[in-house]
Formats: structure tokens, C-alpha cells, sequence
């Protein structure tokens, strides 16, 4: 059973919490692709590939036990 409105929305409430300066269109386009998440974080922040790809590990062991849930919070947040 997937994660439920209630969840989708607190999910996009932590995404955008954690990189506030990712746009709606930045999550429309990233749809739970992780490598596009850790460019956008880069571009958006201009900080190290490796620092994005830590921020992202770090939100997915914080808010997601898998890879796959975490990019599927991260799809949600685009819709």
C-alpha cells in the first residue's frame, strides 16, 4: 500500500523544508529521480556534487528506509 494523501503532503512539506529554494517546477521536473534531485540541489545551493548526494542520503535515512520511498516522496512533491 502506498503512502497516503495525508503522508504525500507531509512529505512535500519536508522537501521543501529541507531545500527551500527548489521550485514546484524544479520538483515537477526532479519526479523522484534521485540523480536530478542532486543536481538541482548543486545548482540551486552551488555546492559539491558529493555534498548534494550527502544531503540526499541523509534526508532518505531521515524520512525513508529505502531509496525507493524517498523517491517516491520526491514524485509526489512534483504533483
Amino acid at each position: 500500500m502506498g503512502p497516503n494523501r495525508r503522508e504525500m503532503e507531509a512529505s512535500v512539506g519536508k522537501i521543501k523544508e529541507k531545500w527551500a529554494k527548489l521550485t514546484d517546477d524544479d520538483l515537477q521536473m526532479i519526479r523522484g529521480k534521485r540523480d536530478q534531485l542532486v543536481g538541482k540541489i548543486q545548482e540551486r545551493y552551488g555546492i559539491a556534487k558529493e555534498d548534494a548526494e550527502r544531503q540526499v542520503d541523509e534526508f532518505s535515512r531521515t524520512y525513508g528506509t529505502e531509496e525507493t520511498t524517498t523517491r517516491e516522496k520526491i514524485r509526489s512533491a512534483g504533483q
